[in-house]
This record gives C-alpha cells, structure tokens and sequence, in this order.
C-alpha cells in the first residue's frame, strides 16, 4: 500500500456504507498522537509474532464526573474521522523509526507503512446518549497491534468531548429549558484546541450557541456577540457621531437626526411618573456608544449596561435607545449584565421595561430580553434560581469549558478478549477490575417509560426480551441484584465502523441530531437521578450468566496465597 503523503481533511469514500467520511478536524489527530509505550508494545507484538492476533478492547469510564450519577457521551465522529484516514506517512515513519531504539526491525517501518483501518471494527453507542460507568461506549475489535496504537488518541477525544458536554447538560439543567445558554468561553478555553472543541461539545450538551467564530463555520453552531466594556468606554460624547441619519426598518422613511430622537425619549424618560427619581443625569459616553452601536445594527441592538452605573445610566440609556428604534419600526434585542448582583439588577431592569409598557404604551417592552454573564457556574445559577430572577439568557464561559469542578472524565481502554479467550484485569480495587469478554449492553425501560438499568450480557446470550423476568446482579457485590420486567428492551452497542466487513455501518449524524437525542435523552431520565444534591445512582448490572463468568475467571486468575 503506497502511503499518503498528507494526513489532512480529505475524504474516505465509503460507498457501501453509504457515503464519504472526511478526514479529521484539527490537522494534529494523527496516528502519531499517541503515547510512545503503544509503539513499544506494536513493536513487541510484531517481534513475537503476535500483532495480527484478533483483540478486543472496551473503552468505558469508571465514575460519573461533577459528583453526578450520569455523562453524556461525545467524541464518536471524531474517533471514525480519524480511523477512516488512519495511515503513516513517509516522514512520520521516518521519526518513529528515530525515536525507537536503533535495534528495532527495518520489516517492522515497512508494516506500519502498510497499517490502515481495513480489519478494524467498531461498535458503540450513539453520540449524544446518557450513559452510565463500566458500560462500554465503544467496543473496538482487530489485530492487537493496530488497535493499541488507536488507544491513545480515542481515550484523548472521548474524554474530553463528553467531560465538557455533561458539564453543559448540568448547567442546562439547572438553568431550565426555557432559558437561551450561550457559550463564551474560548478566551478562557485550554489553548485553540480545547476553544474550539468546548464550543463543538457545549452546543451538543444544550447551549443554543457560541460567541467562537472558527466553531461557528466548522460546526454550523449559531452564533451570538454585541460588545464589549471597551467599546462603550471607547466614546467620550454624541458629538462624536458623524452620520446621524437612520432608515425606518420598512424603508418608508429616514430619521435624519437619530442621536437627536434618542436625546427626545432620554427626555421623556426623566419625566416619567412611573420611573420619577430612579435616575437623573445618565453617562453621556455611554449613551454614545449605545447609539453608535444602534445605527450599526439597528436589527440586533442589545446593550452591555454596567460600564458605569446599570440603574442610574446603564438600562435609562439603553430604553431611550430602544424606544427611538421603536418608533422606526426597529425591535431592540435587550440588554446584557456582566457585573454586580444580577438577581437584583436583572428585577429592577424588568421593573424598569414593564413601567415604559405601561406608561408609553410599546407593546411587549416588559419582555425585553435581559442577558446575564460574569464567571457563572452550575452552583451560581442554582442561587439565581433560589434568589428569584428575571435573566432570559446566560453567557456561560471559564466554568463551563475547563470544567473547572472537574478536569479529566477517567476513561480508560481495556482489553476483554483476544483469539476469543476472554481477558480480566484485577485489582485490590474492586473499581479498577474488568469486566471481560465480548458483550452485548441494553437499556431496560420500565412502565412509566424511563430508563431502570443497563444490563450487559455475553455475546452470545439470547437478548432480553419485553415482558420478561430478568435476573440484574451488580458486577462485583453478590447481595445486590433484582428482578426486572422490562416494557421496552434498547440494545445500545451499534457499528460504526466496519472495517473490510460486510456488516453495515451506521451514518455519522449531523450534529444538530445528536444534539437533539442528548435533549430527548436527559427528557427521559427520572429526575432523582439529574438532581444536583445527592442524586440517586443508576443501576448498570450483567447477567447471571455473565456474573458467573466473572467471578470463575476472576479466581481462575488470581494467585492462591500460601501461608507459611
């Protein structure tokens, strides 16, 4: 097989899978982004003889992350995007060949020139689902060599892809469904990389959209941004604004003296009898900027109020803005809190909105959208929340997307089989034991139609059937086990990637869709298991069948201590 010269975006054309698979996003997903043991160990099994043997490998997790009891799942496309191009290049080889120790092979650089994907498959559960610990998320099977390369880098974009989207669906949830979340955390995010993919992993976890441009156009995530404190403080007085003139947003008619309009309703609102002594003077530059920013983008006006003073200046400027658009057929799009007590702030502003209605007569003016941001996290919405608040839209940023409550998910990559003899990994820590072989994974739904348990069984076990008593038993801790009797059976391990295979794979889903199940998803879960405080576990079993097979293999591996 010739190599390629590039590992770039291109495109796998895989007809009878049903279409084309292009090449990985970031240009650094690489077959060398990976730990230097895997091409130790590639060369150690070439060496013996043993890289074609047929292995099989589970990637799951151990621990829900942020003190919950559940984890979105996210990463999947970015793992088939990287094995539909999986291939060495010449110069790769070439610094592979510089970092192993000069002893190595020169047959061994000629069989890593002809690796690709062709013998691999992948079986998983669909992006965007719920998913619980020890539940494989992808189960990956082919010669042993070539899968431990592909270790690293799946570990890499699972991780942090379904750390940060659970971290969005826990801020979704505390916020609410009616709430818009934005996403505005590139400034703060881990380098470009983690910029780009915290936008990616937030708007698929829930948030509406993102102020990441480059996310943007790679993702079709929408997009939302006005301005900056800089860009109000920029302005000294309205004598600075040269071009005036406004035209009416049907095109009938120009306002030839905007700033004077604005100036008439700013007028009007220090005489109002509903708003008599909130505010006197307003800061003039700032009132400037609000009018330069207005002529801008008449359409998509909405204004950062607390440079100066939110209640004495900030919301009357914004208002006498807003009103004067108004009049010209314009519909302001509110404003945006990014300091100071915002439960606070943001009841006085509606306050404020609901009195013009009232006393000026502009229908819906009280629903002015008011835009809250400034360091929130799960923990300040919740206060918001208990504090009563009149925020329509938060700007979520630092804590959202270096899940600063968390930095790392723990996934790990294990193997369970290999020439089909299953493989268990043991450990004093009952956590940190495998569960072996070859499985099938279900999600069992009760009669209310949410989620009871996971259950994962042998592969060749008859599947559970809806209406039938199956036995569940924890892995590990032989009291805990219970009959269930499920209304509705989902198998959740699904090709994705076929490899040479005949089986068909499934298509990668835009990302809209996978945002889409993660909703419907988290809809269908109870919520003790959502809750912040002392959520209630999920249960995740196996069979009885496989629960034996375990504990055999376990004491069948395991050395028998000798007492002296």
């Amino acid at each position: 097989m010739e190599a390629a010269v590039a590992n770039g975006p291109k495109k796998v054309d895989d007809k009878r899978n049903g279409g084309v698979i292009d090449g990985p996003t970031n240009p650094m997903v690489t077959p060398l982004l990976t730990d230097l043991y895997q091409f130790t160990m590639a060369y150690a099994y070439w060496k013996a003889g043993k890289h074609d043997e047929r292995a099989v490998f589970d990637l799951y997790f151990r621990k829900n992350p942020f003190g919950g009891e559940y984890t979105i799942f996210a990463g999947l496309e970015d793992c088939i995007r990287f094995v539909a191009h999986f291939n060495f290049t010449e110069d790769e080889i070439a610094f592979v060949r510089a970092t192993l120790p000069p002893s190595c092979e020169d047959s061994f650089f000629d069989y890593l020139r002809g690796l690709d994907c062709s013998d691999i498959e992948i079986y998983s559960i669909s992006e965007g689902s719920v998913v619980f610990p020890k539940v494989p998320l992808l189960r990956v099977e082919g010669p042993v060599a070539v899968v431990q390369l592909l270790e690293t880098p799946f570990v890499n974009l699972i991780n942090y892809a379904s750390l940060v989207a659970t971290n969005a669906a826990r801020h979704r949830f505390v916020a609410g469904k009616s709430k818009l979340l934005l996403e505005f955390g590139l400034r703060r995010a881990q380098g470009p990389d983690g910029g780009i993919s915290a936008s990616k992993y937030c708007y698929m976890g829930g948030f509406d959209a993102t102020s990441n441009v480059a996310a943007g156009r790679l993702f079709g995530i929408p997009l939302r941004g006005t301005h900056s404190h800089a860009f109000v403080s920029s302005f000294l007085s309205p004598d600075e604004i040269l071009e005036k003139s406004l035209c009416s947003c049907d095109g009938s008619t120009v306002c030839e003296d905007f700033v004077s309009w604005v100036q008439t309703w700013l007028s009007k609102l220090k005489r109002s009898k509903l708003l008599a002594g909130i505010f006197g003077e307003t800061n003039q530059s700032e009132l400037a900027a609000f009018m330069s920013y207005a002529l801008a983008f008449p359409n998509n006006f909405l204004a950062l109020v607390d440079t100066y003073d939110v209640v004495r200046s900030g919301i009357p400027n914004f208002c006498a803005v807003a009103l004067a658009l108004n009049d010209l057929g314009y519909k302001a799009q509110g404003i945006r809190l990014d300091s100071g007590d915002l439960a606070y702030l943001s009841c006085e502003a509606r306050k404020f909105f609901h009195s013009i209605e009232t006393e000026f007569g502009v229908p819906d003016f009280r629903r002015t959208s008011i835009t809250a941001s400034n360091d929130l996290n799960e923990e300040t919405l919740d206060d918001l929340n208990k504090q009563g608040h009149e925020v329509d839209a938060f700007g979520i940023g630092t804590h959202l997307v270096t899940c600063y409550a968390q930095p790392a998910l723990g996934v790990v990559f294990k193997l369970v089989e290999i020439n089909n003899q299953p493989r268990i990994k043991l450990s004093e820590d009952v956590s940190k034991v495998s569960i072996p072989c070859k499985k099938r994974c279900y999600r069992l739904y009760g009669k209310e139609g949410y989620p009871l348990v996971d259950i994962m069984t042998g592969e060749n076990e008859p599947s559970p059937k809806v209406g039938e008593r199956i036995l569940c038993r924890h892995p590990f801790n032989e009291s805990k086990r219970a009959y269930v009797v499920p209304q509705k059976v989902e198998e959740l391990l699904k090709c994705y990637w076929s490899g040479s295979s005949d089986r068909r794979r499934e298509e990668l889903p835009p990302i809209k869709e996978i945002r889409d199940r993660c909703i419907d998803q988290l809809d269908r879960m109870r919520t003790d298991h959502m809750r912040r405080l002392n959520p209630t576990p999920y249960k995740v079993s196996v069979s009885a069948k496989l629960y034996d097979f375990i504990h055999f293999l376990w004491l069948n591996e395991a050395p028998v201590g000798e007492l002296q």
